[in-house]
């Protein structure tokens, strides 16, 4: 697990030599990537979702960039520094260009910063991680000058969640970058070609200003289907794939043609009811049939009878086969404001019936919950497993399993009243779930870019705010620590799982996961 993320008033961060990180010398190799879950566009700032941040990261580079641990690294920024509490200075590094020779410079970053609130029907964007900036100053084209509207020691982190277009490029739409004509980036790879629900390909940037990658050609391919990924891979059609079939890991980890690769995930998975004031849904209805007049989730009796129902022991063992732990928050421990004081719900089905007679269901009610089937590892599983649970304790349930690419638009129009969700902390500590998933949605404040279920807690905000602008490490934890606290007092979503990532590739491949779960070609190598 990586260790405790720490970020002062006084942290400055020097680059070392890219090149020396290098693992090996450049080949003519190609290599083939099967992912389970589709990127649904090369634009790096249309949807904020792991499969797009992953498959945009071989072209675009970000300011500041994040290891496989979560920790902070130099990129587009050589190093930065805390001036004040709300002033931090950014010296770019020299000699970037982009992919078609034009030099990169400061302002390439202030036109990003721009366009990232304006994205066109962005399902989910980015404007959460520049929520915080108040003005950009260009010092010189390599030194910029953030000025922040509080204080805010996260904003290196924070930055390492947005891509760094090309002003001469042009504010374009998602569509130019999808067809190519606008994919130019600073990153090691150059964009090929891209092909919405099949693959893009990717050819090596030999001037890479971190040295050229060993990999000539990457054929990054969408293989949502868990038998067909594991078959391309033992037959030799692609090198690497991810979200292993948890009934394919013993196998594969027995195999000795391959090798798996795993580490605790940023990701948890959770149920998410939406807290419309409006009932009337036809997936929420009495015995009859009847929509309810009122939406039964916003009782937290309802939310707490729910939790109590579900048996996250037998889900990590009969569903999700040793890959996940029970959890009740939304990071695993050791990261930087998990609290070891909050555990996951136990197991009560005899109390969630009391609780659910208590709030005016002796009898329950009748409940369909929306999920997607080809998302998350064992998303409609356990989604099904969860329906049995809360049948049990007459809440009786039924699943409707969706195509990603179907399941997102429904989810944007709020009519699945009970989802089953995710969400990867990729900053690696809690106020990136407190600011995009938990907070009010406010497009002034730039917070809830991420709440799909219209939750709102003026008191939770106002903890988040003052955690995000408390400069002191300590301080800020233990802040944090108690909105986790808030979090499950209130459960607003109901928690059941922190994710294990496993890879399996190629015995002759060296694979460096990632937990924030990004499949990329960066992580492989050959063996020596």
């Amino acid at each position: 697990m990586a260790g405790v993320l720490k970020l002062s008033r006084r942290l400055c961060v020097t680059a070392l030599p890219l090149a020396l990180l290098a693992m090996g010398p450049a080949s003519a190799q190609t290599l083939a990537i099967g992912v389970a879950a589709p990127a649904t566009s090369m634009d790096p700032h249309f949807h904020n979702n792991g499969p797009n941040n992953a498959l945009t990261m071989h072209v675009f580079d970000r300011l500041v960039e994040r290891d496989g641990r979560a920790q902070p690294q130099p990129s587009l920024a050589e190093s930065w520094r805390a001036l004040s509490d709300t002033e931090w200075e950014f010296k770019l590094r020299p000699g970037v260009k982009w992919h078609d020779g034009r030099d990169f410079t400061a302002d390439d970053v202030v036109f990003t910063f721009g366009r990232v609130p304006n994205v066109a029907n962005s399902p989910g964007g980015f404007t959460t991680f520049l929520r915080q900036v108040a003005r950009v100053e260009v010092v010189d084209p390599l030194t910029l000058r953030i000025h922040t509207k509080q204080p805010h020691p996260l904003l290196p982190i924070d930055l390492a969640s947005v891509s760094i277009i090309a002003r001469h490029v042009g504010g374009t739409a998602t569509e130019d970058y999808n067809s190519g004509k606008a994919a130019i980036g600073t990153g090691p790879y150059r964009l090929v070609t891209y092909t919405t629900g099949d693959r893009a390909v990717l050819a090596r940037n030999e001037t890479y200003f971190g040295g050229a990658e060993p990999w000539a050609t990457v054929n990054y391919r969408f293989l949502p289907n868990d038998a067909a990924r594991t078959a391309a891979l033992l037959s030799g059609d692609v090198d690497l794939i991810d979200q292993i079939p948890t009934s394919d890991l013993a196998k594969l980890k027995g195999d000795s043609r391959i090798a798996v690769s795993q580490i605790p995930s940023l990701r948890t998975v959770f149920m998410a009811p939406v807290h419309s004031a409006q009932g009337g849904s036809p997936q929420v209805t009495d015995n009859d049939g009847k929509p309810l007049p009122e939406n039964p989730f916003l009782d937290i009796r309802v939310r707490r009878a729910l939790s109590m129902a579900i048996n996250r022991e037998a889900l990590v063992e009969r569903v999700m086969e040793g890959t996940a732990v029970p959890t009740g928050q939304w990071l695993p421990a050791g990261a930087f404001g998990h609290n070891p004081a909050v555990k996951a719900t136990a197991f009560d089905p005899d109390g969630a019936k009391r609780l659910l007679a208590e709030a005016g269901f002796p009898n329950g009610f009748r409940l369909t919950i929306t999920t997607p089937n080809d998302r998350w590892p064992n998303d409609a599983r356990i989604s099904q497993a969860v329906a049995q649970m809360w049948t049990r304790i007459g809440v009786r349930t039924t699943v409707n399993a969706l195509p990603y690419a179907a399941f997102v638009p429904l989810r944007m129009r709020f009519e699945a009243p009970m989802q089953l969700a995710a969400w990867g902390s990729s900053t690696g500590e809690a106020i990136n779930y407190l600011v995009s998933i938990i907070g009010t949605a406010d497009r002034q404040k730039l917070t809830g870019a991420n709440n799909m279920w219209r939750y709102s807690n003026p008191q939770m905000d106002a903890l988040t705010a003052r955690a995000a602008s408390t400069m002191d490490d300590a301080a800020r934890e233990k802040l944090l620590q108690e909105a986790v606290a808030l979090y499950a007092e209130q459960m607003p979503y109901i928690q059941l799982l922190q994710l294990i990532n496993a890879w399996a590739a190629r015995k002759s491949l060296r694979h460096d996961p990632r937990m924030d779960e990004r499949t990329v070609a960066m992580g492989v190598r050959a063996e020596p």
